[in-house]
């Protein structure tokens, strides 16, 4: 749940969910009102129409029988008495003062200082489908009425017995259902707005494992075509400039072989031993540099299809090569775990850094479990280690700690960039730590592969 809030899924959902549900209960709590309001109105128009054909008829009947008569004519929310010794007057209300305008001349209406006792016990009207309650705002109050024969009679207006609102629908499940189908619709339109960009996302990530993945389908609104067009045209550049730049170098590393290969042979007629050695030790030099420039730019191009491995058989299968190759390699653990990625070019990155612990540190103890979904692979040597403030500089092309240029120490300062960039284009990483036993360990990290994803 945390994850689906913290996603942009998450958040959109929420806003439109949210702003959803206030304005309709803003709409609906605005439309109540008004119509409660405009009910007490049409109520307060009844009333005085009533009240006003209640008095007449009350004068026509004589004196002896209207005590009789109003037994029999008074109705709910309307009562009218014949009163001896009326209350004081208050306040006039707009009620009264409407009631002595349709009655005429000849007839005085006041409002009483006190109010019925059922003013303080009305009903409270509902709103929103009866979560809340508004306090009745119609005419409710006594009124002292002097008929023109000198008759003195109490008008008592009285609020409503029950609520506007019938009790025969399940208002409430009303209101679930309503809620329920706007989290669905804010849900769906989330979905919508957010797959485009969650598909621009992957592809994105596919795109630093497979230059070579198929380009993206220019479908959904316009702008998102236009999005998917230039992520489109923005591969065709990378994967023809990768193309170009790898033909680059192996069209010179070809070229350079020939002058190469005659300069070892004419070397081979030198007189001179010892200049003859070290001529040739150059020469073997600069031949090793132009393969491993090589293998890096071929570590930045992605042809090689991405298929499920094993890592386990990989990782034994290099121990065992490095072994049979005279170096001291040990190798502990299991991760137990498929892997997705091109089997040369992994064989590669763990062969360059099992050679740059066994070059340095005499020995490389590989350590391989699985943590956080991921394989961990820790690589540690025997050697004195690199400076912290070195630690970040090593991966960078031919950048050396050993300031030796002999074969032996020094190498071409390739290898590590090279596993580096082969680590990345799988999704993983690589990072150096001095151990605190001694030694240099290198840590690699590589997802794992979940096939129905």
């Amino acid at each position: 749940m945390k994850a689906f809030l913290g996603s942009m899924t998450g958040r959109v959902f929420i806003t439109l969910l949210l702003g959803v549900l206030i304005s309709a209960t803003l709409t609906q709590l605005a439309a109540d009102y008004q119509r409660l309001r405009d009910w007490e109105r049409q109520r307060d128009q009844h009333l005085l129409e009533r009240a006003e054909q209640l008095i007449m008829a009350t004068e026509i009947v004589p004196a002896s029988a209207r005590s009789i008569y109003l037994d029999v004519a008074n109705r709910p929310g309307l009562e009218l008495q014949v009163s001896e010794g009326l209350p004081p007057d208050g306040a006039i209300t707009p009620f009264a003062r409407l009631l002595s305008t349709r009655l005429g001349k000849g007839y005085q209406v006041a409002s009483a200082a006190t109010r019925p006792p059922a003013c303080d016990s009305a009903v409270s009207q509902p709103l929103m489908y009866g979560l809340l309650n508004l306090d009745y705002g119609g005419a409710c109050e006594s009124l002292n009425i002097h008929l023109r024969d000198g008759a003195e009679l109490r008008l008592s207006v009285l609020p409503p017995r029950g609520s506007l609102i019938s009790g025969d629908t399940d208002l409430r499940a009303l209101v679930l259902l309503f809620m329920f189908s706007i989290a669905v619709l804010a849900y769906l339109v989330a979905r919508m707005t957010v797959r485009p960009f969650k598909q621009l996302a992957q592809a994105a990530q596919d795109l630093g494992q497979d230059i070579n993945r198929a380009p993206l389908d220019l479908t959904g609104a316009s702008e998102i075509r236009q999005a998917s067009a230039a992520f489109n045209a923005m591969q065709a550049r990378i994967r023809q400039y990768i193309f170009q730049r790898t033909q680059m170098l192996a069209a010179i590393t070809h070229d350079l072989q020939t002058p190469l290969t005659r300069m070892r042979l004419r070397l081979e007629k030198v007189s001179d031993g010892e200049l003859q050695e070290r001529l040739i030790g150059d020469l073997s030099a600069m031949q090793q540099m132009v393969r491993e420039g090589l293998v890096l730019a071929r570590s930045m191009d992605t042809t090689e299809t991405m298929q499920a491995l094993d890592l386990d058989s990989l990782l034994e299968a290099v121990c065992a090569d490095a072994s049979d190759a005279g170096q001291e390699v040990t190798l502990t653990g299991r991760a137990a775990m498929a892997l997705l990625g091109r089997p040369l070019d992994l064989r590669r990155c763990l062969g360059n850094l099992i050679d740059n612990a066994v070059k340095y540190g005499r020995e490389a103890r590989v350590t391989v479990d699985r943590i956080n979904g991921a394989a961990r692979i820790r690589i540690r040597d025997n050697g004195p280690g690199i400076p912290k403030t070195e630690l970040g500089r090593v991966f960078d092309p031919f950048y050396r700690v050993e300031t030796s240029r002999s074969r032996e120490s020094g190498g071409t300062g390739l290898g590590l960039t090279i596993a580096r960039n082969i680590a990345e284009h799988h999704g993983g990483s690589i990072t150096l730590a001095n151990h605190p036993e001694g030694g240099l360990e290198v840590t690699l990290m590589l997802p794992e592969y979940y096939p129905n994803k």
